[in-house]
């Protein structure tokens, strides 16, 4: 696991092709969030962005999932978001951005 707990989450790239996010994504993070999920991408290995581990989100987290996922698909690189959490998914719904992600 990386250790980014200072900033709140934690990234695990301990499954082969899958990221993992633990922690909080929120206006408090979201930033650091980004740039270290974006650093974590660059390899182009990772196929999986599994948010099983995020413990809370709010409208700055879901703004960070979408970056990630308009940024790989810039590079051209398949990315499938798994295991939004509800609240996540039900504000990418009421946001009418859920495609974006599906």
């Amino acid at each position: 696991m990386t250790d980014t707990a200072g900033h709140g989450f934690q990234l695990d790239t301990g499954t082969p092709g899958t990221l993992g996010v633990h922690g909080e994504l929120s206006f408090d993070t979201a930033a650091a969030a980004l740039q270290a999920i974006q650093s974590a991408l660059a390899g182009g290995s990772v196929s999986h962005l599994d948010l099983a581990g995020v413990s809370r989100s709010d409208s700055a987290g879901l703004a960070c999932v979408l970056a990630v996922a308009a940024g790989a698909a810039r590079r051209g690189q398949a990315l499938q978001v798994v295991h939004m959490p509800a609240g996540m998914r039900t504000l990418a719904q009421v946001c009418e951005v859920d495609r974006l992600i599906a």
